[in-house]
This record gives C-alpha cells, structure tokens and sequence, in this order.
C-alpha cells in the first residue's frame, strides 16, 4: 500500500510537497475509509481538488513519472539523457528533481527515493523498517558514491562500481537478481498503476481483454454495470482481424498492412434488450460500444479493467480526472467500492484528481482524505489537505462542516480567481 509520496522541482511543484496516505488520529467517520495493517491506519482513498493548472494533473504525472524512471532505467545507453522536467519559472536553474515513495509491503515499510537532472542520478536511497523497529538503511548514494549497508543489503556488494551514472542503483541490483530490489521493482510494475482520466487509450485494451478472456474481475465488473444502470445487460467481444482504413493514402496503407498482418482486434458489444409495446422483453440486440454507448459508458468500461483488477491485488490505482466524461452519482460508487470492506477486502487504494465538489462531503470523505494543490504568486504549487488548513478563527475545519461549500466559497483555497 501507498503511503507517502513527496515531489519536488517537477513541472509546477518547485519546492517539495507530501501526499500522504496515513491516517489521522481523528474521529471522522466513515470509519470503513481507513484498514490497519502492520498497526499503522493507511486511507483508502484520497481526492485532489483545485483550480485548473493548479498541479493536479503534475502531482499525478510526478507518481507514474517515477515509475516509467524505476522501470526503464535497466534500458538505458550511457548517453540517454533522463525524463526531467523541472520547475522551469526560478533564476536557478539544473537542480534536481526529487521523487521519494513510501510503501508497505509483504509487511516491511520500504522508503526509495532519488534525485536527478537531465544526464545524471543526483542521489538515490533505500531504507527498510520491519513492524516498530528502527527504520535500517540498506543504500545510499550521493555526488561521493554510493554507499551500501553489507549486512541488510549483500546484493548490492561489488555493484557500485558497475552502475552508471545515468542509471538506479537499484535496477542494476534488481537486473543482477537482488531479492530486495526485485520485489521494489515489482511494486512499481504491479503496485501501482498511474492512469490519464481523459486519454483511455493505454487500459482500454486492458478492459476489452479482462471481458475478452473472462479474466478473473470481469463478473464484479458486469454487477457493478448493473447496480449502475446503464441499460445493457451483458457485454460480449468480438475478435477480428485488423484491418486497416480505406481512406488512408496508398503507400500509409501498404506499410500498416504489413505491420498488422496476421494480428486481431477486440470489439465489444453491449447486450440491449428489446421490447414490444407491451413492455415484454421480445429480444436483444448487440450495441457496438464504442460507436453506440455514451462517452460516460464507454469511459467507465474502459476503466473497469484497472478497478477491478486493483481491488483483486489490493493495488493502489491513480486516476487523474477521474470524473470527466461521467455523472457524479458513478464516481460516488467508484470511490464507495474502494472504500468498502465487502468490495475491497485486500486493502487497495484509489488516488484522483477531480472538479467534482458533490463528492466533498463528510458522507464519502475523511477530512485527512481531502486534498488540494493551489499555485503561489510565483506559480509554484502547494499540496495541501483540509487537517491542515487553519481558518481565520484560529481554528480547524470540523467533520461536520459543509465541505462543498466552504471549498465554493473560497474557505479552502484552491479555487480559481476570477476578476
């Protein structure tokens, strides 16, 4: 699970800010939002509000930025310049950027971070801590070298030598077959998956192959469907070979021909009933979803894949607007399947970015799950939650605020200025 993630000198977020799935010692309800393990009370969920080009969608980019890094850096030439997009709006200019991920796993707190510029690993650390023991630093590595603890990490022994200044420390160990490293690496491939609320194109291939196959979520997801109401009573799929369009140039066609031989395609089909003017079902007819359905319904089919699928692994998925293209009421039962006990019995966690302020209500949210980015005079973002706002009374928000219309109303920042 998800615990913390800290971003600096990334696009908007120029000093460093911490999204921080732990729970806090407060009464709020409700109480399923929260699971224990380890003794520590992680959030289930957590929602990201703010005005548009606020650093919403950076904070999410700056999470699947780091995981392309983990997962890459073993590809890397020595000449391959690194994915850096720092703050570009400070007279300082070729510091680092900063990424640091804590998260639990098989019961061990792992803390990894880096720091990097276009060409070069800045700095690179991993510590370990079992239960309440005193957290133990397996390696760290600096502009002097890097340094590697011989007792808790043997792996890395002899290793330092043989990595590039370009590429992690840790995927050198993970590639030479470290069981340390490998199970790090393996969270970033399986833990957590970083997804665009807009573009489905990267798991919408995903979604048709879980219903394709009959993948283990595929029934869950049909239920779900159906509590929703979204008016088919089954989705089939349809395997074809690819073609490719008519109405491409000649030579654009001969090329894709030869690039798709002998590959498929998979449609689906949404299962309509139909009806006589009696109201008795007669038949069915076969809608093509994506030529048929709305964008909302077709967006939610897409996602359906990595939903259920998460809540399977008890993986942390992060959806950056999570509600375009869909009414507010489905986001709701979204974000209630992650928080729930029945639905979500392994402990998966959903991280997004919305506009939708009727989801901000004590009824959905925890005040520590509420989170929001707002840009300073000098266009730096600041990542923030309600626990951590103080109003101009002195005091907190309390749990039985009216969350949406204090945020409206400007009580909470984040909201755009309008003149």
């Amino acid at each position: 699970m998800l615990l913390e993630f800290t971003v600096g000198n990334y696009r908007s977020f120029n000093k460093k800010c911490t999204l921080s799935l732990y729970a806090q010692s407060i009464g709020d309800d409700p109480k399923t939002n929260v699971i224990e393990k380890e003794g520590v009370k992680i959030l289930k969920t957590a929602a990201i509000y703010g005005a548009n080009s606020s650093g919403k969608s950076n904070l999410i980019l700056a999470l699947g930025t780091m995981g392309r890094c983990v997962l890459s850096s073993v590809k890397l030439n020595d000449d391959d310049e690194l994915d850096y997009d720092p703050f570009l709006l400070s007279d300082v200019q070729g510091k680092p950027t900063f990424f640091e991920i804590l998260f639990l796993l098989d019961s061990v707190c792992y803390r990894y971070g880096f720091e990097y510029n276009l060409n070069k690993i800045i700095g690179e650390w991993l510590f370990i801590r079992e239960g309440k023991r005193k957290e133990k630093v397996l390696f760290i590595r600096d502009i002097d070298g890097i340094g590697v603890n011989e007792t808790f990490f043997i792996e890395g022994i002899d290793n330092e030598k043989n990595t590039n200044d370009n590429r992690l420390f840790l995927s050198l160990c993970a590639q030479l077959g470290g069981e340390i490293s490998k199970k790090v690496i393996d969270w970033f491939r399986r833990g957590y998956n970083v997804l665009s609320g807009l573009e489905s194109d990267g798991y919408q291939g995903f979604s048709k192959f879980m219903f394709h196959k009959h993948k283990e979520g595929c029934e869950e997801a049909l239920e779900f469907f159906h509590t929703l109401g979204l008016g088919f009573e089954n989705l089939e799929t349809l395997e074809e070979d690819a073609i490719v369009p008519k109405d491409l140039p000649l030579e654009l066609r001969t090329f894709l021909s030869k690039q798709i031989t002998g590959k498929k395609t998979i449609s689906l089909q949404a299962i309509h009933h139909k009806y006589n003017k009696n109201g008795k079902i007669v038949g069915d007819e076969k809608f093509d979803v994506e030529e048929k359905e709305s964008a909302g319904t077709k967006k939610l089919i897409d996602l359906a894949g990595p939903i259920f699928d998460t809540l399977k692994r008890g993986a942390t998925l992060v959806v950056d607007e999570l509600d375009a293209k869909m009414h507010p009421l489905i986001s709701t039962h979204i974000i209630r399947l992650f928080n729930s006990n029945q639905f979500n019995p392994h402990g998966a966690q959903l991280i997004f970015s919305t506009h939708d302020t009727h989801l901000l209500s004590s009824k959905i949210f925890r005040r520590d799950q509420i989170w929001f980015t707002e840009k300073d005079q000098q266009e730096q973002t600041d990542l923030y939650s309600i626990m951590d706002i103080v109003l101009p009374d002195g005091t907190k928000p309390r749990n039985d605020s009216n969350y949406e219309k204090n945020y409206i109303n400007g009580r909470y920042g984040a909201i755009p200025y309008i003149n």
